[in-house]
């Protein structure tokens, strides 16, 4: 996704998870498919992207991307968390589940 693609789909969107991967990246494939099931299940209002950070290096460069797997969560265009390289899945949704329910509930 372009950058100005992105930029207006973070602030159109009121919670967006933009996960930054690599083709090559063993984590990245491991890793995205139980973020979205995580998203699916528990925070299913949270629109998920994926960035391919070899196809679009500047967007990765404007979002200070060094490493990937790389997830960032927006809520009402701006950036909430950040999560780098070494994610728990149990952090990343136990650290979600407030600021949803007081956002959608």
């Amino acid at each position: 996704m372009h950058l100005e693609q992105l930029n207006n789909t973070i602030s159109t969107q009121d919670a967006i998870v933009v996960y930054f991967s690599g083709e090559n990246c063993s984590v990245c494939k491991i890793l995205k498919p139980k973020i979205q099931e995580i998203l699916e299940n528990q925070f299913p209002k949270i629109q998920f992207i994926e960035i391919k950070s070899e196809d679009y290096k500047e967007t990765c460069a404007q979002y200070h991307i060094f490493s990937i797997p790389t997830i960032i969560t927006f809520l009402d265009g701006k950036e909430f968390s950040r999560y780098g390289r070494n994610i728990s899945i149990a952090q990343f949704a136990q650290n979600l589940k407030r600021p949803y329910d007081l956002f959608f509930n």
